[in-house]
């Protein structure tokens, strides 16, 4: 069944527009989007508003939509989020022996493709974030599953602001990738939770350097 309209242009607008670090601050010409995306004005009204209602785009009487930056607490409470639901998964998947071994390496092989490229940091964090979600989803909790999937926006916002702020960071989440992997097949959960935070403690110092 085909997208509406209005699913168009919030697919566009939220795996496109709000992906680009370069337009957090600006606003929004839905004109131009319309013409982007191929639609009228009116699907692309409705899927700002539906932006506005996730927090994820402000809409200023007589200027439009505008895209705030995400601030430094922001940050901090979604890369705390993570923390919490990763670690809690993957302690779960750890004991039941549910850990998905070959979706998280298939996933790191495609990452280290793309890293020795280095260009495409969208599709990068595309596949980060579907190694996050494997590890979360093996935890065998639905609605944790579906709490982390709706911090996909942010999650590649912020993934994509870290790669273009350090250079060899996709070489170095590669790195901290595999040593989540490693300590999970040695079966050594505090080693595999240390990983984890230490990741997300790195692409934290990423972004607030800046």
């Amino acid at each position: 069944m085909p997208l509406s309209g209005r699913d168009k242009a919030l697919h566009f607008l939220r795996e496109t527009v709000l992906a680009d670090p370069a337009i957090q601050g600006t606003f929004l010409n839905e004109v131009e989007l319309a013409g982007r995306i191929g639609v009228s004005r009116t699907p692309v009204r409705e899927a700002l508003l539906l932006l506005v209602a996730d927090g994820l785009i402000e809409m200023i009487p007589g200027r439009g939509a505008y895209v705030p930056p995400l601030t430094g607490r922001q940050i901090r409470e979604l890369m705390e989020l993570r923390g919490v639901l990763e670690r809690h998964c993957a302690a779960r998947a750890l004991a039941a022996g549910a850990i998905p071994f070959s979706t998280l390496r298939r996933v790191l092989a495609e990452q280290d493709e793309l890293a020795e490229d280095g260009e495409d940091a969208t599709a990068f964090i595309d596949r980060d974030m579907v190694f996050h979600q494997a590890l979360v989803d093996a935890g065998g909790n639905g609605l944790l599953s579906h709490t982390y999937a709706g911090l996909r926006v942010r999650q590649r916002r912020l993934g994509v602001a870290a790669l273009h702020r350090s250079a060899n960071r996709q070489r170095a989440v590669c790195t901290e990738h595999e040593r989540i992997i490693t300590a999970l097949a040695e079966g050594d959960e505090a080693r595999a939770l240390a990983a984890i935070d230490e990741h997300l403690a790195l692409t934290l110092r990423v972004l607030l350097e800046a």
